[in-house]
């Protein structure tokens, strides 16, 4: 058996020599591939890091999201109001779709099911409702990332969100750059260092410093996305625009006008104006000329005053005060800003240009012209941003009434106004045409017709329309900025009746003053009262200067009345009407 022992040595040890070297081939290969995912890993950090200088832990990242999933937590009870927080949403630039990685730690709320797509689960754009701005995501289960590229982490706070007209100034400020500032403001982890994501498939367009001015991040847009990887995923981000500071809806469902429930007013639209300024390092003067001057916004390819230098020169005399123009296609952005900040007056054509007119200073007025055949009382957004409270801008609207004051251009290519495309009646009844009909946007023929004629301004009817709107000339020293401090409920208030006769009685009725009146100085003081016949659909309204009153006529015996009582401040200041009182006669 020794010997049998023997004879088998080396054969045992060539066996051990084998396994310790299958073992560490075993261990090499694993070493490689461990360096190789390591290698993988910090290409993808350093592909993160990228957008960022923020330090993302990788591993940890893609540990999050394997075991985590994406979580999702909304405000807003409808798609047109709602605003998503979500944490690790991924985005696949091959299929240009959002991904939801589900996980059992996942969350959702709203959990809509099938609801989320009737019609969508949001609104990527502050235009309500509008079906090329909807925003929604695939669901994957997060196993799948087994199967999938190496996600590309985003370590930024984001903001994603569609432009919706970046080539059009009026669209950039009223769609983009006030909802974006303002989405900001209510989330306070977006701040100066949050990147902005556009998702709309624009390129930058002409104005695309100004989105840079909301961040010190350069913001990304659609097409960039595909440089960075197949599959992005943003650690921390909000999807979608708040809608409170528009005030102007472009008639895809209804004729263009005023949102019937405008919730901002010309104090935050200042308070952007003046942050974008700081951006932009310009200062509002402080000391202005003794009268102010005028400006008057020049356009050189289409709409265009024809008489311009006559128009300039009108204004220059009536108002005697310094004329100048300014340009988009002549000057820098920000110089046009600077002149504007200190300006008396503004003049211009109807256009995206005066959207800049709310970086006047209070008490300007500001002039829009039409051309022949458009309606000024159908085409309204600077005549609703000049009147918003709070702006505290005169605002007059001038109309060609003469048809020989007017140019056309018919052969032009329909997006410029062109008719020629159309048949001979339909041509020759727009061109008979003495108003554009309401309509709805965006491609209507007579509308595109009118709005792009270049003007001969009627000097004289021009004057007549200054002289008869402007209340008082524009005069910026002279301007106070009116209260816009609301009265709170009136207090204490009681009521009293006594009946004289089967057909006569009396209700008296008092009240203390709002506790908030004896901190402020308020011009007029008054007081509504509404009184109803119990079972009654009527009311009769009081606007009364004191704090008491008797009521006699329509008071009848033995009879029970609702009353309630309200303050007014300066006529349009309203409070909240005090509890409603029962009175019995």
């Amino acid at each position: 058996r020794a010997i049998g022992c023997r004879m088998n040595l080396p054969a045992v040890l060539n066996g051990l020599l084998v396994s310790v070297v299958a073992a560490l081939l075993w261990k090499y290969v694993r070493l490689i591939e461990h360096t190789s995912q390591l290698e993988e890993e910090l290409q993808l950090t350093r592909q993160s890091q990228e957008f960022s200088q923020v330090h993302i832990d990788y591993h940890a990242a893609l540990l999050a999201l394997q075991e985590h999933g994406t979580r999702m937590v909304c405000t807003g009870k409808m798609h047109t109001d709602r605003i998503c927080r979500f944490d690790y949403l991924c985005y696949c630039s091959e299929a240009e779709e959002f991904v939801f990685f589900q996980s059992n730690a996942s969350v959702m709320l709203p959990n809509l099911g099938p609801r989320r797509f009737q019609p969508a689960l949001l609104d990527l754009s502050s235009v309500e409702d509008h079906n090329t701005q909807y925003f929604n995501f695939l669901e994957l289960p997060a196993a799948a990332l087994k199967f999938m590229p190496k996600p590309v982490f985003v370590p930024d706070v984001t903001l994603i969100l569609n432009r919706f007209n970046p080539d059009n100034l009026m669209h950039i400020f009223h769609d983009d750059l006030l909802p974006i500032y303002y989405t900001m403001q209510q989330y306070s982890d977006l701040d100066d260092e949050a990147r902005l994501v556009f998702m709309e498939g624009w390129s930058e367009g002409a104005h695309f410093d100004l989105y840079r001015l909301l961040s010190t991040k350069q913001p990304l847009l659609k097409e960039q996305l595909k440089t960075f990887g197949k599959l992005m995923c943003f650690t921390k981000s909000y999807v979608g625009l708040s809608k409170m500071t528009t005030w102007y809806q472009y008639g895809f469902v209804q004729p263009q006008g005023p949102k019937a429930n405008v919730l901002v007013s010309g104090n935050e639209i200042r308070q952007f104006t003046s942050f974008l300024m700081e951006r932009l390092n310009i200062t509002r003067a402080e000391k202005m000329e003794d009268d102010g001057y005028i400006v008057v916004f020049k356009r050189t390819t289409n709409r265009l005053i024809l008489n311009e230098a006559e128009l300039i020169l009108a204004l220059a005399q009536e108002f005697q005060m310094r004329t100048v123009t300014v340009s988009l296609e002549e000057q820098s952005f920000d110089s046009i800003i600077q002149i504007i900040s200190g300006a008396s007056m503004l003049v211009s054509m109807h256009g995206a240009q005066m959207i800049t007119s709310m970086f006047l200073p209070r008490g300007a007025a500001v002039v829009e012209l039409f051309p022949y055949a458009v309606n000024p009382e159908q085409y309204t957004p600077y005549k609703t941003l000049a009147s918003l409270p709070g702006m505290d801008l005169q605002y007059v609207a001038w109309r060609n009434t003469i048809k020989e004051n007017t140019v056309t251009y018919p052969d032009r290519h329909w997006d410029q106004g062109g008719i020629i495309h159309l048949d001979k009646e339909e041509q020759e009844r727009i061109l008979a045409s003495k108003e554009v009909p309401r309509h709805l946007c965006c491609r209507n023929p007579e509308w595109l017709f009118r709005i792009y004629q270049d003007t001969t301004v009627y000097i004289a009817s021009f004057l007549d329309v200054l002289r008869e709107t402007l209340k008082t000339k524009p005069n910026l020293k002279k301007y106070k900025v009116a209260s816009t401090v609301h009265p709170g409920r009136v207090r204490e208030p009681k009521c009293q009746t006594s009946v004289h006769a089967t057909n006569e009685a009396k209700l008296s009725v008092s009240w203390q003053i709002p506790w908030n009146l004896k901190y402020l100085k308020v011009k007029e003081v008054k007081y509504e009262v509404w009184i109803q016949e119990q079972g009654e659909n009527t009311y009769m309204p009081y606007i009364l200067p004191h704090q008491n009153y008797t009521f006699t006529e329509n008071i009848k015996p033995f009879t029970t009345y609702l009353v309630w009582v309200r303050c007014i401040f300066n006529k349009n200041l309203l409070g909240p009407f005090a509890d409603v009182l029962i009175c019995k006669t």
